[in-house]
């Protein structure tokens, strides 16, 4: 079983640092150089970068979020109490994450795919930038502790 969990938490490692790793490019690359042009170069960038992201990364992070909780059940029955601790902290966060995502990122990243599709500039096109800005720091600190937790997860195994 200690196998099952170290693979199990090394699947949720790889899946969640993508996301990690995505998001910290938005973070520390993508939000300033998006605050350097100009709003129809803004949303034809961002609009379809959300449109092929939101698709493809689903799949990664639901893999991500089902290893974790996986790894973290299997750990629990089978009395690996540290890594039953770490997984339950990850999971957590991975959860407030998705919360966070659904309800403030996902709508933004809608609106502007919507408008670059439809080769339009919204009138909210900075706000809309600046409300998906003022979570991604956040969705970073949360996906970091879940990866830290994941590690220790798997090294406590």
């Amino acid at each position: 079983m200690r196998t099952l969990i170290e693979v199990l938490a090394g699947l949720a490692i790889l899946a969640n640092a993508v996301i990690y790793g995505t998001d910290v490019f938005g973070a520390i690359v993508l939000r300033p150089a998006t605050a350097a042009v100009d709003d129809r170069t803004l949303t034809q960038l961002l609009g379809h970068v959300h449109r092929i992201a939101d698709r493809r990364f689903a799949a990664v992070g639901a893999g991500g979020m089902i290893a974790a909780m996986a790894m973290t059940a299997l750990a629990a029955a089978t009395g690996h109490w540290v890594s039953t601790a770490a997984g339950t902290l990850a999971t957590i966060a991975l959860i407030i994450f998705l919360a966070i995502y659904t309800r403030v990122s996902k709508p933004v990243n809608t609106a502007l795919t919507e408008a670059a599709v439809a080769d339009r500039v919204p009138d909210d096109a900075r706000q809309l930038q600046a409300r998906w800005d003022s979570v991604i720091d956040a969705r970073v600190a949360l996906q970091t502790l879940a990866l830290v937790a994941l590690c220790i997860a798997l090294a406590a195994a």
